[in-house]
């Protein structure tokens, strides 16, 4: 009944793009209709995510949910949607190093179902189509989730937030894809059932901090439930126009 509920509010309020493939029960991506000619129109000013007791130090910035361009990306790991992650791309500085010590990402669901508390996590290097390049950090802490006052495609967004397990310290003039998935894996949680998690993009970068560190059209897409190996968003088989491939919500910490 929820999963029935979930897909019918969404395409009632928007366009609901590229199904799940095959026999595949969920969906990629939670969309507007996309029009990649539409001006950037001015995105509401929220204000900062939250990261409990943690400074930012990166963020991409918000999605601006009047955007035709909005976009949420599938990640998560459900007892709906087994895997699936969105890896954000970050540059680091080319002068100096940076420590950072967690990261985030607004996640759009349709309630705070996240059982267990817990959101997993995974930074890489080198990363292009077809490659995962290599795990430099990856593991599982608990997440903070707050609602972000942000309603994408009918759903209720939340940043969530993971403290790595050790700090890293980045490489001057390196490129890192992060990611930091949502968890509802409680076989006895009914919540668990029908929840799906979406990573926003943000197409003004409202609000964003140093979000000129995200370098364009470098979001990938890993899910051996979807069936798809280390793919660019921007890839044609994934639907998404220039603007709505752009830019992911995410950040990290200091």
């Amino acid at each position: 009944m929820k999963k029935a509920l979930f897909a019918f509010m969404l395409v009632a309020a928007f366009a609901l793009v590229a199904a799940a493939q095959d026999s595949k029960v969920g969906t990629l991506t939670a969309s507007r209709a996309g029009n990649a000619s539409a001006s950037r129109s001015t995105s509401p000013v929220w204000g900062l995510p939250s990261v409990p007791g943690s400074a930012i130090l990166f963020y991409g910035g918000d999605i601006n949910v009047n955007d035709p361009n909005a976009q949420g990306f599938a990640n998560e790991n459900t007892l709906l949607v087994s895997q699936a992650q969105t890896y954000g791309a970050v540059n680091s500085p080319t002068t100096n190093n940076v420590v950072v010590t967690g990261a985030f990402g607004n996640n759009a669901g349709f309630g705070d179902f996240f059982d267990p508390a817990q959101g997993t996590y995974d930074v890489r290097t080198g990363v292009s189509e077809g490659n995962g390049g290599t795990s430099i950090l990856s593991g599982t802490g608990n997440q903070s989730a707050t609602a972000t006052g942000r309603d994408p495609f009918g759903l209720i967004e939340y940043t969530t937030f993971v403290r790595f397990a050790k700090a890293i310290t980045s490489t001057p003039g390196t490129t890192y894809w992060v990611n930091e998935t949502p968890q509802c894996t409680n076989s006895g949680d009914s919540n668990c059932s029908g929840a799906e998690y979406f990573l926003s993009n943000t197409t003004q970068e409202t609000n964003s901090v140093n979000g000129y560190a995200q370098p364009a059209g470098q979001i990938f897409f890993n899910s051996t439930y979807f069936g798809f190996t280390w793919t660019n968003w921007c890839d044609a088989s994934l639907g998404q126009n220039s603007q709505q491939c752009a830019r992911a919500s995410f950040g990290l910490t200091r």
